[in-house]
């Protein structure tokens, strides 16, 4: 059987007690302005996943506004019950106008 020299496990020994403490040192709590961005960027990547949800669901505004963009056509109907004029958007949707006519001019909005 061999025998392990303890002189001989020093160096090993001591240079495996530094790399933990060293190791340990690198793993400290976060600091607050560390905590606080990542809370930010958070709370961001949530709106945006919140708005994204919104504008693929209703390309139209919560406010009865139309959608920003191109507009592909337009119809006017006059002469019925719901006289309106339906502008057809680049994305698909569409919005209506109520119309009437006054004084002889039509007015849509």
């Amino acid at each position: 059987m061999t025998r392990i020299d303890a002189r001989a496990l020093r160096l090993p020994l001591a240079a495996l007690v530094t790399c933990s403490l060293l190791l340990a040192a690198c793993q400290r709590d976060p600091s607050p302005e560390s905590q606080r961005l990542d809370q930010l960027q958070l709370r961001v990547d949530q709106l945006e996943k919140r708005l994204n949800l919104t504008q693929a669901s209703d390309p139209g505004d919560r406010d009865g506004k139309p959608p920003a963009g191109v507009v592909k056509s337009l119809t006017f109907r006059m002469g019925s019950q719901d006289d309106r004029l339906r502008i057809y958007w680049a994305d698909g949707s569409t919005s209506d106008l109520p119309c009437t006519k006054e004084q002889g001019t039509w007015a849509c909005g």
